[in-house]
């Protein structure tokens, strides 16, 4: 199939070269001509604008940061609906609100083709491996038929068909702000236990095999236990998430107390300066309050040499 690929970011840039490898015709867009080097020395083509990446392509995906993003490539000067062929399929990629979701689902059948609106999980680790969770929203027939080159993307048993557009986007907002909010309540754990006595690596352990184990907290082992920061997952674009999920909230009049405070750590994060760092920095603040830094003991890493 002709695919056209717009955002080649920590996720994008994988997700592209699973459909690339899948023996796909690409066309590929990003502000940063440099961040689609790798997929064209690997055969896919460069477009100039989101028009040509869209422009007789059968699926056109998008992977960008914010809803505002996701609408401007697709509805602006030079967008994909400026040049989408009728009856192609526009999968957005991002973690978006319901109601662009459905904003951009009216525009692209406007134009004559079908939207879904595809929000990912599994951080840029699943991306490289290609075993995504894929969060589908949209016309069903239509998601049936572009299956094929989302199982490129994900791991088959984690693509899950999720109900009309939107419903995507509302899945991937709840996933993320248990996710997020998670790290908010490890944070506070080890602040109480590292304050009261016990080593990180001794409760990283105990945790683990136990009733609190989670993603979020296996997240920690190769980041904020070993002082490591580097993104993975962006304070910047938790925060968006988590706000999304609380502006949901509200639009539904239904209180959300400690979404609202998982939200304010992450803002405090930003106001530090740690926006661009991995989504466990938020801990830094917890380690503060305690006197004391999240790492393993240094023990650890002389057992490894």
């Amino acid at each position: 199939m002709k695919i056209g690929f717009i955002g080649l970011g920590n996720m994008g840039q994988h997700m592209a070269r699973h459909v690339l490898e899948g023996g796909h015709d690409l066309t590929v867009f990003d502000l940063t001509r440099d961040a689609g080097r790798p997929l064209e020395e690997a055969g896919a083509t460069w477009a100039n604008s989101p028009a040509e990446a869209a422009r007789d392509a059968e699926i056109v995906f998008t992977s960008l940061p914010l809803p505002a993003n996701v609408l401007e490539v697709a509805t602006g000067e030079g967008g994909v609906l400026s040049a989408i062929s009728p009856g192609a399929v526009f999968v957005d990629l991002s973690t978006i609100d319901p109601d662009t979701a459905v904003t951009l689902d009216a525009a692209v059948r406007a134009a004559g083709a079908h939207a879904l609106d595809s929000p990912v999980s599994g951080g840029t680790g699943g991306a490289d491996r290609g075993d995504l969770c894929l969060m589908v929203g949209g016309d069903r027939e239509v998601f049936e038929r572009v299956t094929p080159v989302l199982n490129l993307i994900g791991d088959g048993e984690k693509l899950v068909y999720c109900g009309g557009i939107g419903t995507g986007s509302i899945c991937k907002l709840a996933n993320n702000l248990v996710g997020l909010s998670t790290g908010v309540i490890i944070s506070e754990a080890f602040g109480m236990a590292m304050k009261a006595g016990v080593d990180a690596r001794t409760l990283y352990d105990v945790i683990t095999a136990s009733s609190g184990d989670s993603a979020a907290l296996r997240g920690w082992e190769s980041s904020i236990l070993e002082g490591n920061f580097e993104p993975g997952f962006m304070v910047d674009l938790a925060a968006k998430d988590v706000g999304l999920a609380t502006q949901l909230g509200r639009s539904l009049g239904l209180p959300m107390e400690a979404a609202n405070i998982a939200q304010q750590r992450f803002i405090e994060a930003q106001r530090r300066g740690w926006g661009r760092d991995a989504t466990p920095a938020i801990a830094r603040i917890q380690e503060e309050r305690a006197g004391v830094e999240f790492r393993f003991p240094e023990s650890d890493s002389e057992s490894e040499d």
